[in-house]
């Protein structure tokens, strides 16, 4: 019998890193980097816990492996100024030293969590080839998740290397500051939810269990690519709103401005022609986020 691939999944106690434990553990030798140990831990998994913002050491980790799933970053990245070494650290320095390893030890892809928010915006949908915002339209996160991307793409000559822009993931065991769950907690309080126009932007979420089976199709994949990894409805903060308030039965409160800003809406041809069709819709989806 074939040994089982190995593989290494940095960020493995975030939200889109556990899913996909619980999805690859029983296919693949997986190795989990996290920070801390969880309270839970999957037996079939190799926990390894290094800190990304110290001066960690690459001895912890296999002397062999096929694939790193690299979706570790800052959960300071909100903190700016004064954050900005853990950033650093994390999304840019964590990277380019997991780069360093995975071609000592042979490693054949290099899989990488960036962010839909490195294009530029544009009333368009935006594609894998559509213009990335320049450097000073770009927040400290953003670049650093930027920043990050070209230090994977100059391994293609090395090692297949997959970069992935996440576009709104939502679902079960999320942040509660991130978008969808902060919209759901704002309306569940009546909060007033500030719009840009008359109906807010439009995006395309993508739920947790499509982003996950998105992740697990790359690794059998061969060729170098950038992917768009979102959903197929989209739909306005306004209707995203009203499709919540009907859940749990609260009406929205709206605070309107007369500013206008373009849409996030990511294009997914690509991954739906090469990794995975999104299955859930946002009306099913959102119920795992009250």
């Amino acid at each position: 019998m074939q040994d089982k691939k190995i593989i290494i999944i940095t960020g493995a106690n975030g939200f889109l890193g556990s899913k996909l434990l619980h999805i690859l553990h029983s296919t693949y030798k997986v190795y989990a980097l996290v920070r801390v140990l969880p309270k839970k831990l999957i037996p079939e998994v190799e926990y390894c816990s290094i800190d990304l913002s110290s001066e960690w050491e690459a001895g912890k980790l296999p002397q062999f492996v096929d694939s790193i799933i690299h979706l570790a970053q800052s959960d300071q990245f909100r903190e700016f100024p004064e954050k900005v070494i853990d950033v650093f650290k994390v999304n840019i320095e964590s990277t380019a030293r997991l780069l360093d390893y995975a071609q000592k030890v042979g490693a054949g892809q290099f899989i990488y969590a960036s962010s839909g928010g490195v294009y530029e915006k544009s009333s368009c949908v935006l594609d894998e080839n559509s213009s990335i915002a320049i450097a000073d339209k770009l927040n400290y996160y953003l670049g650093s998740k930027l920043c990050g991307e070209i230090l994977v793409n100059s391994y293609s000559t090395l090692m297949q290397v997959v970069i992935l822009r996440p576009f709104f993931m939502y679902g079960t065991g999320q942040n509660r500051s991130m978008l969808i769950p902060r919209l759901v907690d704002n309306i569940r309080n009546r909060k007033k939810i500030v719009l840009q126009g008359d109906k807010g932007i439009q995006i395309n979420p993508i739920h947790i269990d499509d982003a996950t089976r998105a992740v697990e199709a790359v690794l059998g994949t061969t060729s170098s690519a950038t992917y768009n990894i979102s959903g197929s409805d989209v739909l306005s903060i306004r209707e995203i709103c009203k499709i919540i308030g009907e859940a749990i039965n609260v009406d929205p409160v709206f605070e309107f401005t007369d500013d206008q800003s373009d849409n996030l809406i990511g294009g997914n041809n690509s991954m739906i022609k090469n990794l995975h069709i999104p299955r859930v819709k946002f009306s099913d989806g959102i119920k795992d986020v009250l």
